[in-house]
Order: C-alpha cells, then structure tokens, then sequence
C-alpha cells in the first residue's frame, strides 16, 4: 500500500516540474543564483559549528573527487520563494504515519542502509553469494555520494528552509550544514542503485525506499525539493561508477582447476572462495602482498603438537556456545557493523554523515581486501584440515569447505577489530580482544590449527595498516 508521504511526492514532482521553467536557477547558464557564487554565509551561523566543511574535499573510493560530481546550481531566489511556498503545504499535511517514517530515516543513510543488509543476513535472505562484496560497494557508493554531495553543499551553500523561513516548522533539529543537495537523497539512491545492481528482483523496492528516505528531510522541514531531486540524481551518477568497479573485481570468473593431491593437502571437491585468490583488491597491491610463509609439513612434530591441542581442547558449554556464535551469520558478518552501529550513535556521529559513511565505508572496505588476502595463501598452501589429518577430531559442525591455512576467521576479525579500534580508540582494547575470541572460536570448535589462527591474524592486521594509513591520509584529519 503506497503511503501518503510517497502520494505527495508525485504531487510534488508535478508541481516542480509545472514551476520549473520559471525558476531561474535550474537554467543552465546559471540565471539568478548569483547569491550562490559565495561561500560567504549570511545568516550569521557559526562556520566553527558546522558540520565537516571541509569533507567535499575528502578523498574518495571510486569517483574521481567531490568536485568532478558537482551538481547544477540549486534554484535562485524566486526559485527558493516558490518552494518554501510548496513546502509548507507539503508539510501542513503531515500525519503520524510521515512523522514515523522521519524519525526512522533520521538514523541516517549510511546506518540505515547498513542495517537494511543486516538484517538480510540474519534473517537468512539471499544476498548474493558473496554478501561482503554487496556491504563493500554499497558503503563505498554511500561514502562517496555522500562526500560528492558535501562539495556541493558548502559550494553553493545554500540556507536550511528555515533560516529564510523562521515560521517554516521542522520536525527535526536542523542541521548545521548546507541544504542543497540533499546527502540522505544522495546516500539512499547510491545504495539503492547498488543493491538494484546485485538483487534486481528487488530494484523497485529499494528505488522505492531510497525515495522515501530522501522525501523524508522535505517532509521534516530541512530541505528542499529540489535539494531532493538533486540528491538523487547526484547518487545514481555515483553508483554507475561504484557498479563499473564491482563489475570489473574478478569476482565472475568460474574455476577451471583442479585441487591438487598429495601429502598434506586439503581434501575435497568444489573448494568454495577459490576465485576470490585473483580478484582484485581495493587497496593492497596484490593479493598476494602479503602471503603467510609456508605452514610446516603435517607429520612435523609441530603440527602434531597443534593437532594434539585441537584434539585434546575441553569443550565446555561456554566454548561451544561462542563458538557457534562466530559461525552464525552475526559472527561471520554483522558484528562489526553492529558495535559501529552503537559507537556511532553514542559519539553522535549519526549526525555528522561523512563520518558515519566513512566509518561503514573502511570497515567493509578493509574486509573486501582481507577476504582476498586470505583466500590467496589458503590455495597457494592447500593445507589440510585438523580433522582430515586425525580422524578421532569431530568438529564442533560442518567444516567449511576449503584448506585450512590461514584461518579465515582469524583473518577478517583482526581486520575488522583494528579499523573499529583506529575508529574508536576508545574501545581499542575491547574490540581487539573481540576479534581475538573469533578466531580462537576455530580452534575450539575443531576446524583450525592455533597456527592457522597466528597467521590469519597477522595477515588480517596487515591488511588493517594497509587501510589505516590511506584513512589517515584521505583528508579527513
């Protein structure tokens, strides 16, 4: 059942498109925006309040820069008269049903969309075989819409609807940022647009909530229509590159080798991920950058020493219970996101969506990366698994189907407990003895050796530097 909001957004369409062409600033030649030109504000806020000026000029992932993505200039004067007329009518229909859907778009795009693929996962709807590939290019869609849309914002640095109309209600605070274009239109419709490109069957839903997102702030007062429509066209520009970067990663190639035999290789048939060696990293120079040594021969007594310890391990209901848990859905792939969920909100990042974008945009950004990284040692080694070289080991369930060095696990959790500890050194030590637990969970669980799980997580902090350094380096300090 379409909502009310979504009727008035049509209504609102057709009425900007009747008024448009006697708005002067949608003319091409720039017709009366001249009060745009300057970045000069003139309603006395405070510049040192404002949130991020600077972050158009942040480097992005996949566009080129903020500023190649600058949108046309927003309408002039009697444009702006015109809208906050319509605006306000728009708004003097508002009922419980907008108000609710304000309040749950006001968490932001980046965590909502965020949260949207986290609740797939746990939910068990298919998000496409490689659902780390789905987070990744959607937060690098929304980073980048959302630092594009930024250089836009304090370019033209147009006036919140209510610093020119102190009558106009808002149903939020205002933001202390310039209105035009729209971030949340720009954020939704970048992650829209992506999600459209990996889940088709879905295209209209998503292209229908990325709407109503970015209608959202129009409704709550804070923007304009136009910083709406300009917000969505500026995503849908941004996302084309992101998919024309997830469409060139190598992730479509099909397998045509062979696993090798012999002694101390992994047995098995169809080794899942074995692609994913030669995909093409974001940031590390190749996937083999840095490639664990080579584990020591099974029959060495060091290796029957570790096998003895996965063998003999005391499982105990605790054990067993976190190590089911870092096989779940939720300690494969949400947790992350989860604890950034929480600490952006409580540092009121979910405020400042640079910020968040950036935070979403490294984590799963570092974790593409560590995916590949971890994939090239498992079939450089093929090494065999715990149970495969002694039999009297019953893994605690179904073993994944894939050599066993290193340890996958060991590898995207200190990934991801580094950049959540570069993001919030605050709870540095926490999340990093968070990471640790999950990989350790594979050797209580009867599928890794202890060296499986050192080797990950020395490659998995390898591939965190790797990311760190480009964030400190990417303009945001």
């Amino acid at each position: 059942m379409k909502s009310k909001s979504m009727d008035r957004l049509g209504l609102a369409a057709l009425a900007l498109a009747l008024i448009a062409p006697a708005l002067p600033g949608w003319a091409k030649d720039g017709g009366d925006h001249d009060e745009h030109e300057s970045h000069a504000r003139l309603d006395g806020k405070d510049e040192r309040a404002q949130i991020e000026p600077n972050a158009g000029a942040w480097r992005p992932w996949v566009i080129s820069s903020g500023r190649d993505y600058r949108v046309a200039p927003p309408p002039g004067h009697k444009g702006t008269k015109a809208e906050l007329r319509l605006l306000a009518e728009l708004m003097s229909h508002n009922d419980a049903q907008v108000q609710q859907q304000i309040a749950f778009w006001d968490a932001g795009a980046p965590t909502s969309w965020i949260d949207l693929l986290n609740a797939r996962l746990l939910a068990g709807t298919p998000t496409t075989p490689y659902s780390h590939r789905v987070y990744t290019y959607v937060a690098l869609a929304m980073y980048d819409a959302t630092i594009a849309a930024w250089e836009s914002k304090y370019f033209y640095d147009r006036p919140r609807p209510s610093e020119l109309d102190h009558k106009l209600p808002t149903a939020l605070p205002v933001p202390n940022s310039p209105s035009y274009p729209s971030e949340h239109a720009a954020a939704a419709q970048a992650a829209a647009t992506v999600l459209a490109y990996f889940l088709p069957v879905e295209a209209q839903s998503f292209q229908s909530m990325a709407e109503q997102a970015g209608w959202s702030r129009v409704l709550a007062g804070l923007q304009y229509p136009s910083d709406y429509y300009a917000g969505l066209d500026l995503g849908r520009r941004v996302a084309e590159q992101v998919i024309a970067k997830a469409k060139a990663d190598g992730s479509d190639a099909v397998w045509t080798g062979s696993v090798p035999t012999g002694p101390c290789k992994w047995t098995g048939t169809n080794p899942g991920n074995v692609t994913a060696a030669n995909w093409t990293p974001l940031l590390l120079n190749a996937p083999s950058q840095f490639r664990p040594a080579p584990p020591p021969p099974c029959d060495s007594p060091e290796v029957l020493e570790e096998t003895a310890t996965v063998r003999n391990f005391p499982r105990t209901f605790v054990s067993n219970y976190k190590a089911f848990y870092w096989q779940s859905p939720e300690g494969l792939a949400v947790w992350p996101y989860r604890y950034a969920d929480k600490w952006i909100f409580e540092d009121r990042l979910d405020q400042n969506p640079p910020r968040a974008a950036r935070a979403y945009a490294l984590i799963a950004a570092a974790f593409f990366d560590a995916f590949i990284a971890s994939q090239d040692g498992k079939f450089t080694y093929w090494y065999i698994r715990p149970h495969q070289l002694d039999p009297a080991i019953v893994p605690l369930f179904p073993v994944p189907n894939f050599p066993s060095y290193p340890a996958n696990h060991s590898t995207f959790s200190a990934t991801r407990s580094e950049i959540l500890a570069y993001l919030f050194p605050q709870h540095a030590d926490f999340i990093r003895a968070v990471g640790n637990e999950a990989g350790e969970s594979r050797i209580w669980a009867g599928i890794h050796y202890p060296m499986d799980n050192v080797a990950g997580k020395q490659l998995g902090k390898s591939v965190a530097e790797v990311f760190i350094s480009w964030a400190q380096n990417d303009g945001s300090q």
